[in-house]
């Protein structure tokens, strides 16, 4: 066993962690919803974008030793600089903190009927200003005790939904369509455009773990630290494409009676079918709270970004999270499935840029292979084409 063992085992949760965000939970759903009886074919196209192409990514950063910056300015330094502040966008206000605000809302809804979108999400940035601001404890508290009640309430959802179901429905899909389908979804889990950022993180937690200086080791301590970050991420992936297949089989078994189920509704009506009234309040419940912490570390993460490379620290840290909850609020009135359909053109266009991007940067790591601004020109041009002309 590697000696190590400890800390490739502790890294590769924590990667699984950072990655199955809450609201990653919606995707597989629906997509076993929609797949039925072709969900083979469906989660395999899903495993390729939402595990495959992250993990990779995030490999690809850990060579370039967590620099985002030289990763992106292979494309130009300028063009560079604009995709991580895009990036960095769609993770914070744009994109990510709503849809968790809105998912929340959604999953609750379920109990509350009447309750308004405009003041659950004013509610909510209030929430998230407040402990995020003050950096108070209770984030802490929040992880020891929702990230357990989080798992285990959803692995037993899987268990008993694999263990006792009906048949899933007959589709009419094609393989090859739900394949794509599956492929597709993979994209509106952003995992790869997390990749890129976590990889500091987790190369930071690395090295004061190993306790040693990524940069300032041999090559031949750099292949070593690199094994250790290959084989965690071995286990995050494993334990990500085992939830997700999970997921979608669950709901495929249950898809004759989600037939009414929008997309942020799934979770809510495959939990309280399964696990039952009470069991389905506390599954919801912890996918709630799990969504609002994970919008409280974005909020943090896309405040610093701005204050220091959009603001050039003139302003400080609480006017930076005040304006990222003032465009998180705007954004989650949208509602979720208004959020995904303006995220559509961007991620159906964006991502295979994105990938190309990631396997042109492997490459250059690991085969010396230079060529990358015409690939990705090419790439982009191509699927735009295809966008507009489906």
């Amino acid at each position: 066993m590697h000696k190590h063992y400890k800390i490739i085992l502790s890294t590769g949760l924590a990667m699984f962690s950072m990655f199955f965000g809450a609201g990653n939970v919606v995707f597989p759903l629906d997509l076993g919803r929609v797949a039925g009886s072709l969900n083979l074919y469906a989660i395999l196209g899903l495993l390729l974008t939402a595990v495959l192409v992250p993990f990779t990514g995030l490999l690809t950063m850990f060579l370039f030793a967590g620099d985002y910056e030289k990763f992106f300015q292979r494309i130009g330094k300028i063009p560079g600089f604009f995709i991580i502040a895009f990036l960095m966008a769609l993770i914070g206000p744009f994109m990510a903190m709503p849809r968790c605000i809105t998912l929340s809302f959604s999953t609750m809804q379920m109990y509350f009927p009447g309750m308004s979108l405009f003041y659950f999400s004013l509610g909510a940035v209030a929430f998230i200003y407040f402990l995020t601001v003050n950096r108070k404890r209770i984030l802490d508290l929040l992880g020891y005790i929702l990230s357990p009640l989080l798992l285990t309430s959803l692995t037993f959802l899987i268990i008993k939904g694999l263990l006792f179901h009906p048949k899933p429905k007959v589709t009419d899909f094609s393989r090859i369509d739900i394949f794509l389908h599956g492929l597709r979804e993979g994209y509106y889990t952003m995992d790869l455009l997390g990749a890129f950022f976590f990889s500091v993180v987790i190369l930071l937690g690395l090295q004061r773990a190993l306790g040693k200086d990524f940069k300032k080791e041999d090559v031949k301590s750099r292949k070593s630290f690199f094994k250790i970050t290959l084989i965690s991420s071995g286990i995050g992936a494993f334990l990500l494409g085992i939830v997700y297949t999970g997921f979608s089989y669950v709901s495929s078994f249950y898809s004759s009676s989600l037939n009414i189920a929008q997309k942020d509704t799934v979770l809510s009506v495959l939990a309280s079918t399964i696990l039952g009234p009470i069991g389905g309040v506390i599954a919801n419940l912890a996918v709630t709270l799990a969504c609002l912490t994970t919008a409280m570390t974005l909020a943090a993460v896309f405040s610093e970004f701005i204050q220091n490379e959009l603001f050039k620290n003139k302003l400080n840290y609480r006017s930076c999270l005040l304006v990222t909850l003032i465009l998180t609020f705007a954004m989650s009135n949208l509602g979720f499935m208004g959020i995904i359909k303006m995220s559509e053109p961007i991620l159906l266009i964006g991502y295979p840029v994105l990938i190309v991007l990631t396997f042109l940067n492997l490459a250059k790591k690991l085969f010396g292979f230079k060529p990358v601004k015409v690939p990705v020109l090419i790439t982009l041009i191509l699927s735009a084409i295809f966008y507009f002309m489906k």
